[in-house]
């Protein structure tokens, strides 16, 4: 939401799906009271299911023609009342459903619109990674990790081939983020991370949506392949 109400301020118009469909609800209202209603289009979509993609976009394109901006900021982690599925406990359904939705999910949707932006010689494309995907994680368990990581690759492929285009792609990968994804702030697991993050508290998705925004916009057109993280500190490479 915090993406979606940055580039709705920033004069673009904003299509959004989830699977579930009081999300999506919510977020169209939501969006619909600050900002003008025709800029906003919700559908319900599972992003593990390519034929329910292909229609989205074969919709989006009908209604607004090519896209210019995509941003893939989807991801499930699942977690038992332990934690997360140890790697000698993972099941193949899974394993398959995380990377359908992380990863095999935001090829689809460059797939969906990549051409589109190449007509054009236009496009911003924004995988959203995670800190789980960039260094030893702590919290996330081998599938997420795994999608989260595969990511970077993704990332390079495209630029490799579709940079002489007009077109951008990078990768945001947030540290710990407080959103539905990371429970309630006040746990353990929260507390532990506050006191490893150099910043001193945990990141906001308004900090995510900030270093998005500004990928997708004319002032970045120079910023091509990049990992940036967003961890307050926490992970900083060489």
């Amino acid at each position: 939401m915090a993406t979606a109400r940055r580039l709705l301020a920033a004069g673009h118009r904003v299509a959004v799906f989830s699977h579930n469909s009081d999300t999506v609800a919510e977020a169209c209202t939501s969006l619909s009271e600050e900002f003008d209603p025709d800029q906003v289009l919700g559908r319900v979509v599972d992003l593990a299911n390519p034929a329910a993609l292909t229609r989205f976009f074969d919709e989006l394109q009908s209604i607004w023609g090519f896209a210019e901006i995509l941003v893939c900021n989807a991801g499930i982690s699942p977690k038992g009342p332990n934690g997360p599925t140890q790697f000698e406990e993972i099941g193949l359904d899974q394993w398959n459903r995380v990377l359908a939705v992380n990863l095999t999910g935001a090829m689809l949707c460059c797939q969906a619109v990549i051409g589109g932006m190449r007509q054009t010689g236009f496009g911003r494309v924004v995988l959203v990674g995670s800190l789980a995907g960039r260094t030893r994680p702590r919290v996330a368990g081998p599938a997420y990790v795994t999608s989260k990581a595969g990511m970077a690759g993704l990332v390079r492929t495209l630029v490799g081939q579709f940079s002489p285009f007009g077109i951008t792609i990078n990768l945001v990968a947030p540290g710990r983020i407080l959103t539905p994804l990371i429970g309630e702030p006040d746990t353990p697991t929260n507390r532990e991370a506050i006191g490893r993050i150099p910043a001193g508290r945990l990141g906001t998705p308004e900090d995510v949506a900030a270093v998005i925004v500004f990928l997708t916009s004319m002032d970045a057109g120079f910023v091509n392949g990049a990992i940036i993280d967003v961890n307050g500190g926490e992970f900083a490479p060489p």
